[in-house]
C-alpha cells in the first residue's frame, strides 16, 4: 500500500512556461501575476500540481536554466513575496507547486563564478567550478574534446589562460559536485523552497551532475563505460542526500529527475526507494506513434519501474521538444531531434487527430503524466520565428543549423481575434494593448484561443478537461497497475480495472470496440460503432 501523502504518484502535472504563460503587467513577457490570474482557469482544466520552469534571477542566458540566484525571483516575473502568494493561492485551489533546480551549472552571474574569476587560477574560489589550464605549448586549446550540448566546445577560456566546462551554454558554467560547498548549498536551496510551500522539485539534467575529476578524453566510436560526465555511479550519493532532505518534511516533498538514459536498468537505478521518487520517461515522448513501438515502450517502462516500486511517468511535450500536434503530423518521422529541422512536411489535421488521441492514451496509462502549458490547445510549433526574435542558444551555437527550442515557447493565446490574442494587458486589466509578446503568434491562433475552444464542446481544450475529471472521478485512473487485452495489431488496448478499458487505433482504417457496456470518452466521433484511424476512447466494461 503506498501512503495518501504520495500525491505525485498518480498526479496530473502542468508545466508553466512562465515567460509564455500570461503577462500581467503589459511588458510583454509572461509573469507570476499573470500566472495567478489564471489560477481557476488551471483549477478547471482540471490538473493537481504546476511545474514551473526556472523563474529564478537570470541573465536569461537559457531561458532562465542559468541561474543567478535561486533564492530571488527575475524581475521580470516578480519577486519572492509574489511567488510565495502563487503557491499559497494555487494550493488553496488544490493545487500543488513544483519548482525547478538545475544542479548541474549555474549563471557566469552567480557571485560565487564572478568571484572565481576574479581570484584566479588556483584559488579556492575556482575549485567550486571545472577550471583547467589549455593544452599545447601556450594553453590555447581546450583541457579536453568535450563538446557542448548547444554546439562547439565545451569549455571556454578566460582572460588569465585558463579555461572552464560548460557543458551547455557559456554563460552556464558547470558546478563542481565533489565540493562539499556545492552539495551544502543546493540542500539548502532545497530547504528554502520546501520552507515556502514547494511540493516538490523537478532537478534538471539530473544524470550529468558528477563529472570524472581526471576530465579525460571521449573516445571516438562508443561512449566509455564509465562515462566521464554522464550517469556515474557517485551522482547517486547526492539524491540519497536529497531524499532524506525531502523526507524530513510533512508531508515529504517529491524529487521529480530529467534522466534521459536509454538502458532502463540503469533509469531504475534513480529510482530506488532511497533517491528520486520518479523520473520523465523520455522513451514515451520521442517514441512515433506506431503502435507496436508505443507498446513496446509502455512495456518496458513499467517493467522497468515495478522492481524498485516507482510510479512511471507519460510526458507528450516539453519546452525543449517539438509540440506534439507538428510531430505527430509528420506522418512516418515519428520524433527524433532531427525532425525539429525546418521544411519537414507537417499535415496538422492529421498532427491534431493523433494528439486528440494520445492525449486519452497517455492520461489511461498508470502513473502519473504531463501537460505542458499548451498542448490542451493543441498548439502547433511555429517554425517560422523571425531570426531576429530567436532567443535559443542552440539556433545561435550551431549558426541556424539546429533551429533551437523557441518554436514551442510562443506565449498562449487566451481569446481575441488578433495577437497578442488576450496573453498581455495592462496592470489596469484592458486587454491586447500595442505591446507585442515577446515572441510573436501567428495570427492563425485565434482559432485556437482558451476562449474560442471553451465555447466548442468538441475542442481538445474541453476534451482534456473531461478527461481530467474523468481520470479523478474513476477509481482504475491514476496510480496502479494496467492489464494488456487481446487486439489487432495496429490498435492498443489495456484494462485499468475490471471495470474501465482505454482503446486506440493507430492503423489506417476503422476497426471494431472490445464487448463494452458504455463508451466514456472518445477523441473523435465513433463511425457505426467502430474507432476509426487514429482515435482513442475510454469504454466501461460489462
Amino acid at each position: 500500500m503506498h501512503r495518501l501523502d504520495e500525491w505525485w504518484r498518480g498526479a496530473a502535472i502542468y508545466q508553466v512556461y512562465v515567460r509564455s504563460f500570461a503577462d500581467a503587467n503589459g511588458d510583454g513577457v509572461g509573469d507570476l501575476a499573470g500566472v495567478r490570474s489564471r489560477l481557476r482557469y488551471l483549477a478547471e482544466l482540471g490538473v493537481d500540481a504546476l511545474w514551473f520552469s526556472p523563474w529564478y534571477a537570470s541573465p536569461m542566458a537559457d531561458g532562465g536554466y542559468d541561474v543567478a540566484d535561486y533564492r530571488a525571483i527575475h524581475p521580470h516575473f516578480g519577486d519572492l513575496a509574489q511567488a510565495e502568494q502563487l503557491i499559497a493561492e494555487a494550493l488553496d485551489l488544490g493545487i500543488r507547486t513544483i519548482v525547478d533546480i538545475v544542479p548541474n551549472h549555474a549563471s557566469d552571474q552567480h557571485p560565487w563564478f564572478r568571484r572565481a574569476l576574479e581570484a584566479g587560477p588556483g584559488s579556492p574560489e575556482r575549485e567550486r567550478f571545472w577550471f583547467r589550464p589549455g593544452r599545447g605549448p601556450d594553453g590555447h586549446l581546450p583541457p579536453n574534446n568535450w563538446q557542448s550540448q548547444f554546439g562547439g566546445a565545451a569549455w571556454t577560456r578566460v582572460p588569465d589562460g585558463e579555461w572552464y566546462l560548460h557543458r551547455f551554454a557559456a554563460a552556464q558554467p558547470d558546478l563542481n559536485w565533489q565540493h562539499p560547498e556545492v552539495r551544502r548549498e543546493h540542500e539548502e536551496v532545497l530547504r528554502f523552497w520546501f520552507d515556502r510551500g514547494a511540493a516538490g522539485v523537478r532537478v534538471d539534467s539530473a544524470a550529468e551532475v558528477v563529472k570524472d575529476p581526471a576530465l579525460p578524453d571521449l573516445p571516438s566510436g562508443r561512449a566509455p563505460d564509465p562515462h566521464p560526465y554522464f550517469d556515474r555511479d557517485e551522482i547517486h550519493d547526492v539524491y540519497r542526500d536529497w531524499r532524506k532532505v525531502a523526507e524530513s518534511y510533512t508531508p515529504p516533498r517529491a524529487l521529480i529527475g530529467e534522466v534521459w538514459l536509454p538502458d532502463p536498468e540503469r533509469f531504475a537505478r534513480y529510482l530506488r526507494p532511497d533517491e528520486l521518487h520518479t523520473a520523465f520517461n523520455f522513451g514515451f515522448l520521442t517514441c512515433p506513434w506506431d503502435a507496436g513501438r508505443l507498446r513496446e515502450t509502455i512495456s518496458s517502462t513499467l517493467a522497468a519501474h515495478q522492481p524498485v516500486g516507482a510510479p512511471a511517468t507519460w510526458v507528450l511535450a516539453n519546452h525543449d521538444v517539438t509540440r506534439t500536434v507538428t510531430r505527430y503530423g509528420r506522418a512516418e518521422t515519428g520524433f527524433d531531434f532531427a525532425a525539429k529541422a525546418h521544411g519537414i512536411p507537417t499535415d496538422l489535421a492529421l498532427g491534431r487527430r493523433r494528439a486528440r488521441a494520445a492525449a486519452l492514451l497517455s492520461l489511461a496509462l498508470p502513473g502519473s503524466v504531463y501537460l505542458y502549458q499548451g498542448e490542451e490547445l493543441g498548439l502547433p510549433e511555429v517554425e517560422d520565428l523571425p531570426v531576429d526574435v530567436i532567443d535559443d542558444p542552440m539556433f545561435h551555437r550551431t549558426a541556424g543549423a539546429d533551429p533551437g527550442r523557441d518554436g514551442c515557447r510562443v506565449p498562449l493565446p487566451w481569446g481575441g481575434g488578433t495577437a497578442p490574442f488576450g496573453f498581455t494587458s495592462t496592470a489596469a486589466g484592458a486587454p491586447d494593448t500595442a505591446v507585442d509578446a515577446w515572441l510573436p503568434q501567428p495570427s492563425q491562433w485565434s482559432e485556437l484561443t482558451v476562449e474560442r475552444q471553451s465555447a466548442d464542446p468538441a475542442s481538445l481544450l474541453n476534451l482534456y478537461r473531461a478527461a481530467l475529471r474523468l481520470r479523478h472521478a474513476e477509481p482504475g485512473l491514476g496510480d496502479g497497475t494496467m492489464t494488456w487485452l487481446p487486439s489487432a495489431p495496429q490498435v492498443l488496448c489495456f484494462s485499468r480495472s475490471a471495470t474501465f478499458a482505454c482503446v486506440a487505433n493507430l492503423g489506417g482504417v476503422p476497426v471494431d470496440l472490445p464487448v463494452h457496456r458504455e463508451v466514456l470518452l472518445s477523441s473523435a466521433v465513433l463511425m457505426d460503432h467502430q474507432l476509426p484511424p487514429d482515435t482513442a476512447a475510454w469504454l466501461r466494461l460489462p
